[in-house]
């Protein structure tokens, strides 16, 4: 699997961005799929995540009521709506994908088998 994040940007706080990640390859549908971000001088954090099946969602304190994470798996695509975005959301946004058909969303950065190349997001006060 091939991950392709996009919809990085600068965006004044307060305002909203879409990322999107598209996968390559088969079974799109049966991977869990996760966003985690790492700001400069920063460990990588969990940010959001949704099941195979899009019935279990998983969200980081910090992002809670702000973000939605989605996906379409007719398009092999999973997003990250980003709304109310604060300066301390700047980071490089990465996708991360596993093979798996359990419920429930891991958090931890080593479950993930696959991750994108990264997308820039800056939120200037």
């Amino acid at each position: 699997v091939q991950l392709q994040a996009s919809g990085g940007g600068l965006v004044r706080a307060g305002g909203s961005l879409r990322l999107s990640c598209a996968a390559s390859g088969s079974d799109f549908s049966r991977y869990t799929m996760a966003w985690f971000r790492q700001a400069p001088g920063k460990e990588r954090l969990f940010v959001a995540g949704i099941s195979w099946s899009g019935i279990s969602t998983n969200y980081a304190d910090s992002v809670k009521g702000r973000f939605t994470v989605s996906r379409d798996n007719a398009k092999n695509t999973v997003y990250l709506q980003m709304n109310t975005l604060k300066p301390e959301d700047t980071a490089v946004y990465y996708c991360a994908a596993r093979y798996s058909i359990a419920e429930g969303v891991n958090s931890m950065g080593t479950f993930y088998t696959y991750w994108g190349q990264g997308t820039q997001v800056t939120v200037s006060s």
